[in-house]
């Protein structure tokens, strides 16, 4: 195999001179698709929150990464996202000249473009789980012509209560499942008081606006037609769903999923955006 250079969603150059044989993931949707590339037998370190053999050693979480114990294992790959890990363990990885990959898609097709990348790195043969991911959201799109999209709020905290913008992954998982984003437009403001419209907001400079703090009056004067409320990153429950019920007007249908369909990237997409467009579907 000659050299492979390959550019991360950082724009860092990474060499290899051949596939990676020990990878350690930081990522459960990484985890997953590594495991979907019928790679698993060379994790040799995942988080507590991947979906992964026991056998395969933790390395911490997402945010709290045990940057000693990732060095220890001697990794060939370390697959990590701008977003879900902390960047200050990220810098600590990177300056250890260790071999940090890092994503950020911002869409489904994104993910799946993100998917075949790490496919070509591992040197394993996609073209099936590609074909099946790209040919979902195709269906996907080629549906919203057909039929009305429904008008959606879905939050990721309830204290205080957080959503994302357009220009979020989660937010493309909803569209392509038929959910118009209430707050696609909104950006976050700095401080606090700026976000919920109290006070005049300053400057965000290099900070995430992607993801606002609003009020529920808010989110009633949007008027979603379904309230989704998903079991990660934040575990809504049914006495939230309570209160989405008890402000809204009768009709307004709020339900709880699963949050993966929304957030993993990469595999879970093939099978997860034909899993939001039947649940979306289900509550026309």
């Amino acid at each position: 195999m000659p050299a492979l250079r390959i550019l991360d969603d950082r724009q860092r150059e990474l060499i290899f001179l051949r596939p990676p044989r020990r990878i350690v993931s930081l990522v459960p949707s990484e985890t997953q698709s590594v495991l979907a590339l019928g790679a698993g037998d060379r994790l040799v370190g995942r988080t507590r929150y991947c979906d992964a053999p026991e056998s395969v050693p933790l390395v911490g979480g997402t945010k709290d990464v045990d940057v000693d114990a990732v060095a220890r294992l001697r990794p060939e790959l370390i697959l990590a996202n701008q977003e879900e890990n902390s960047r200050v363990h990220l810098e600590q990885l990177a300056q250890l000249g260790l071999p940090l990959f890092v994503s950020f898609p911002k869409t489904v097709a994104e993910g799946l473009a993100h998917l075949g990348r790490l496919a070509k790195l591992l040197e394993v043969d996609a073209r099936d789980l590609l074909r099946r991911g790209y040919g979902a959201v195709q269906e996907a799109e080629a549906a919203l012509g057909k039929r009305g999209m429904l008008r959606a709020f879905v939050p990721i905290w309830m204290d205080p209560l957080m959503t994302v913008n357009g220009q979020t992954y989660m937010s493309d998982a909803l569209r392509l499942g038929g959910g118009e984003n209430v707050f696609g437009e909104r950006q976050r403001l700095y401080p606090l008081a700026a976000d919920l419209g109290q006070a005049v907001p300053r400057p965000a400079g290099t900070r995430d606006t992607r993801y606002p703090r609003v009020a529920l009056d808010e989110v009633v004067k949007r008027a979603p037609r379904i309230v989704l409320l998903p079991d990660e990153p934040h575990p809504f429950s049914e006495r939230d769903a309570e209160v989405f019920r008890a402000a809204l007007p009768p009709g307004t249908k709020v339900v709880r999923c699963g949050g993966r369909d929304f957030s993993w990237y990469g595999a879970q997409s093939v099978e997860g955006v034909p899993r939001l467009r039947a649940l979306i579907d289900s509550l026309r």
